[in-house]
């Protein structure tokens, strides 16, 4: 136990100080599903690294001060199945821990063996980074036959702004499906700009990915174009502000069911019969992605106000609403929004994340698994929010508030010491699918604000 205990800290401290070119950690998942690997030792040794995982991540990591900490990686993702779902499941004792570990840490976070079947042709398998998932290909397969996933990538993402689409419409229905078809094409034509510039690439630019088995294992100076078509790899169209454009167009929220939810899925049914159409025409795996838009959200927005102006409840924030969600602040409870939502990850195959916003539930363990069973039966993919912070200067360890300082700026502040000095506090947030600790820019910190709880 003691050598996978400094094995699964080496792993963590190495991702989380180990800085790419940007100055970011490695956007690293870890991905927790016990039935990857067959009954017997190598699953009781799987679970064991899996116990300690969740064991060092409730610990955390230590600050400058010394102080333990929330880390933003490795994310962590739990498979929940049969063998640990229920109380009387062999595993559930690792799923309880799970859920110590999600209310203390906001990770691991879950997806559904069961409603993953039913989406992904009876595959269970990870996503890349917070939320981009692979198509099932079936001409792509691994030598014992079944589908292969780990090796393949994605070649890039283009997100259409559906708010900009309807308001450009003036809220007339057939110009708007018109506006549709031209963003839709205009994306298109960047998506194969993407595609278009990595054809050609020999692979040895990247030994490690495309010589050595990362991606594949091409000869040297073999070309990786065979790589881009034929499902090995995917190309997404991002999406995103669905409320927005549902609220301009329709007048009320999607998840308003007298017109709102029918108008949004005949939007989201639109984006998934254009990648069909681009796909069967070019060999090209196209897919239909719930995009992050982590900073983007901000970029956005102000595009938007700097066109139309401000036109309340559709551009009076510096944010727009990520992919499919239901609006920050709309309320709603934690049960009814993930089952509202579901349909619409159905139709994100390219990937998609849903969330619910709770308090503080270290005390609550029993919440967070019926939370948990709720995903099992009802949802592909989803995570809780929770806080995570700490004052470096006067030791608080509960929620770092956003105010608004005399320049009318979102600024955070310790509500113990009330110094809003960001050097010296540790801040963790849920961004949009993985933790942020960097902080962020206006529009996403009015976001994080905004947020209603759900629990």
């Amino acid at each position: 136990n003691d050598e996978i205990r400094q094995g699964m800290q080496t792993i963590q401290y190495q991702v989380i100080t180990l800085m790419t070119t940007n100055g970011q950690a490695p956007f690293i998942t870890v991905f927790m599903y016990i039935d990857e690997v067959p009954e017997g030792q190598m699953r009781d040794d799987l679970v064991r690294m899996i116990r300690v995982m969740l064991e060092q991540r409730i610990l955390g990591v230590k600050n400058e001060k010394g102080q333990y900490i929330t880390p933003a990686f490795p994310k962590l993702i739990y498979v929940l199945d049969e063998d640990n779902i229920h109380e009387d499941s062999k595993y559930w004792d690792l799923t309880v821990l799970a859920a110590k570990c999600t209310a203390k840490r906001m990770v691991p976070d879950y997806i559904s063996a069961k409603v993953m079947r039913e989406l992904k042709d009876g595959n269970v398998y990870p996503c890349m980074g917070c939320r981009s998932f692979l198509t099932v290909a079936n001409n792509q397969v691994n030598p014992d036959g079944r589908p292969k996933f780990y090796g393949r990538f994605n070649q890039g993402v283009v997100t259409i702004n559906l708010v900009d689409a309807a308001l450009s419409s003036g809220g007339n229905i057939d110009i708007f499906w018109d506006i549709m078809d031209e963003r839709l094409e205009l994306c298109h034509r960047a998506l194969r700009c993407r595609h278009e510039r990595l054809l050609g690439t020999p692979s040895d630019v990247a030994p490690i990915l495309w010589q050595h088995g990362a991606l594949a294992r091409l000869k040297k100076g073999e070309v990786i174009d065979k790589l881009l078509y034929n499902g090995y790899s995917t190309i997404s169209l991002g999406y995103a502000g669905l409320y927005e454009c549902t609220k301009y167009m329709t007048g009320m929220s999607h998840t308003n069911k007298d017109g709102g939810t029918e108008f949004a899925m005949s939007v989201m049914q639109a984006l998934n019969d254009a990648c069909a159409k681009w796909k069967a025409a070019e060999n090209i795996d196209y897919s239909v992605y719930g995009t992050p838009l982590e900073s983007t959200t901000y970029k956005f927005a102000k595009c938007l106000q700097k066109r139309f102006g401000i036109i309340p409840g559709i551009t009076e924030k510096n944010y727009i609403t990520n992919s499919y969600h239901v609006h920050v602040t709309e309320p709603i409870d934690a049960f009814t929004k993930l089952k509202f939502e579901a349909p619409f990850q159905k139709l994100s195959p390219g990937g998609a994340i849903s969330y619910v916003e709770v308090p503080n539930m270290q005390n609550n363990i029993p919440a967070v698994l019926s939370l948990m069973k709720f995903i099992y039966d009802n949802i592909m993919y989803a995570e809780l929010n929770t806080k995570s912070d700490y004052c470096q200067c006067c030791g608080y360890d509960g929620e770092i508030q956003i105010v608004t300082d005399n320049d009318g700026k979102l600024v955070w502040e310790c509500p113990n010491c009330k110094h809003r000095d960001q050097t010296k506090m540790n801040v963790a947030r849920r961004t949009c699918g993985y933790i942020g600790t960097q902080f962020w820019n206006q529009g996403r910190t009015m976001e994080i604000k905004e947020r209603v709880l759900h629990l």
